[in-house]
């Protein structure tokens, strides 16, 4: 039976409300503007920065995320009391925020900035909170600088939320900030959604972008950018633009702008993927060894098997992921087609993630002494790379994917939750069973669920699957498999809520909501494909059929696959 809803009123207009929704979100759902820095909608309320103040008909001055809607409810989101709190609030919460505005990645759409100029604050006579701690490296991945953080606590809130607690706040007062465990048994995984949830950028990603300039701008390399599935249906929110807007043939202009000499697509690596993922499955199944099968293509995911799970490292399908995949054929095989030298060759990947940027400096990447990905940036750096050259992505004419870069709508579905398992079971299912699918969507992997269960006509049996979003939902599933080895045979995981279409290098704001938008856009452009299976790409046949199969099994094992080990704390 739906919950009835209570009348409440804002700025003396009526409107419905959950009882003991937060007023706050109320007034978000109802676009009135009542300034926030740590409440998030998918987080739980902190009530600890006090900028979000109303006014009830009784004159109390309150926080709205804190204020639950009863009937008749009334509060006023802008009178003299509020603002002049407001003021001083924002004053006491910066002088623990050490401005590098000219670094900071949020410096074209500041929430802080805004409300410095709302408030008419002098930042500058801000008396500042000398705070001693030195920026904390999480490896290559992102960083943390105490002296920039406003305490709103969301990077902590979202590190426990999808499973790991490794950020907390310490301290009192104006020397509130956080800081890292120092428990042995706790690790970051370099997920990065600290990063995407931070309103202040005090955690970022570590920039590679003068690394990536510095490349281009370098006559004797041949630069190659390649961007991932969920990138073109995001970035876009950067622009203003709804999300889930595909901009694919835009990027691809964009990124010619900008220098690159060549514009391929992560997305062909995600064909070569499932192939090698599909094959390997197909194996397991037969020798029913090393079951269930887990997908690796999310290092933030494997560094978790590795830290916190080791007994399941054989569990891990050995496929390298995409956009290793990828960076690995155009060393090799496209180079030998171009007759260029691999080590003129500098592959650049725009990824949804930081985690990306770890994962690309693993030594046991290499191919003949070469990284597959020389570097990574995010799509906020991508984002903030086109504003700084003033190009407008919305306003670009369309342009195609170089050859070597084309892909099937199975590549593109990668970013949603669900879509490598469902890529996959496209491929697995036609080479089990020597029938074409009828049906290509697999739905019973898709949706918003945390962890999604399914039985799989496979022929003459059922394949027993499960994904799961989050590290936390992960945990759920291992549990499951202690009591029932056999419950599943194939497992998807990804570290991030919905997949890397909610990745931690993603635009800025980060909800559920907006997760869900990208992702209808990333399916969206699947159906639209001429080529939805990727056993049917004809880039990735010429470079499996004619390349990788008249290789030795060494050089083989070099291009397309990987291996575990166990991890310690920093690894």
């Amino acid at each position: 039976m739906p919950v009835k809803k209570v009348p409440v009123y804002i700025n003396k207009k009526k409107y419905l409300a959950l009882p003991g929704e937060s007023m706050l979100s109320v007034a978000q759902r109802n676009k009135i503007d009542i300034p926030h820095l740590c409440w998030h909608e998918d987080l739980p309320v902190f009530g600890g920065c006090r900028i979000c103040l109303v006014e009830d008909s009784d004159g109390k001055v309150l926080t709205s995320c804190t204020l639950r809607a009863t009937k008749d409810l009334a509060i006023t989101t802008d009178t003299k009391d509020v603002q002049q709190l407001r003021q001083q609030n924002l004053q006491l919460l910066l002088a623990n925020h050490q401005a590098n505005c000219w670094r900071c990645q949020q410096k074209f759409d500041c929430p802080t900035n805004k409300l410095i100029e709302k408030y008419q604050l002098d930042f500058s006579a801000i008396i500042k909170t000398k705070i001693k701690e030195k920026i904390q490296k999480l490896n290559v991945a992102a960083e943390i600088n105490p002296a920039a953080c406003i305490a709103c606590n969301q990077c902590a809130s979202i590190c426990d939320q999808i499973g790991i607690g490794y950020l907390q706040l310490v301290d009192q007062g104006t020397l509130t900030t956080v800081e890292t465990s120092k428990d042995a048994k706790v690790d970051c995984i370099y997920c990065g959604q600290c990063t995407a949830h931070c309103p202040v950028s005090a955690v970022h990603e570590q920039n590679q972008l003068a690394d990536v300039i510095d490349s281009i701008e370098d006559n004797k390399k041949i630069v190659i950018a390649q961007m991932a599935p969920s990138v073109r249906c995001s970035i876009g929110e950067e622009f203003g633009l709804a999300p889930g807007t595909d901009l694919t043939g835009q990027c691809y202009t964009a990124l010619r702008q900008l220098g690159f000499d060549y514009v391929f697509d992560v997305n062909m690596g995600a064909d070569i993927t499932t192939l090698v993922e599909a094959a390997e499955l197909l194996k397991r199944l037969k020798e029913n060894k090393n079951l269930p099968m887990f997908t690796a293509c999310c290092p933030a995911w494997v560094k978790y098997v590795e830290f916190y799970h080791p007994e399941l490292i054989n569990n891990l399908t050995s496929a390298r992921s995409p956009h290793i995949h990828s960076g690995g054929a155009y060393k090799t095989w496209w180079a030998r087609e171009e007759g260029v030298k691999p080590k003129n060759i500098v592959v650049v990947s725009i990824m949804p993630c930081t985690s990306k940027k770890y994962e690309a400096r693993h030594t046991k990447l290499k191919i003949n002494g070469l990284w597959p990905v020389d570097h990574v940036i995010t799509t906020r750096e991508f984002a903030v790379w086109l504003k700084q050259r003033r190009i407008d992505l919305d306003q670009l004419p369309v342009s195609d994917v170089d050859l070597p870069g084309q892909y099937s709508g199975a590549g593109a579905i990668y970013g949603a939750s669900g879509g490598v398992m469902e890529s996959a079971l496209r491929t697995a299912y036609e080479q089990y069973t020597g029938k074409a699918l009828k049906k290509l969507e697999f739905k019973q992997v898709r949706g918003r669920q945390g962890i999604k269960k399914a039985e799989i006509d496979f022929g003459d049996r059922q394949l027993k699957v499960a994904v799961a979003a989050t590290v936390r939902n992960a945990a759920l599933l291992i549990a499951e498999l202690k009591n029932d080895p056999q419950a599943y045979q194939y497992i998807e995981v990804m570290a991030c809520p919905g997949g890397c279409i909610g990745g931690g290098g993603q635009p800025i704001p980060h909800t559920q909501k907006i997760v869900s938008q990208r992702t209808a856009g990333l399916y969206r452009h699947d159906s639209k494909m001429k080529v939805r299976k990727a056993h049917d790409n004809p880039v990735v046949q010429d470079f499996m059929n004619n390349y990788i199969a008249k290789l030795t099994r060494q050089e083989q094992e070099r291009i397309l696959f990987t291996t575990y080990t166990v991890k310690k704390k920093f690894d």
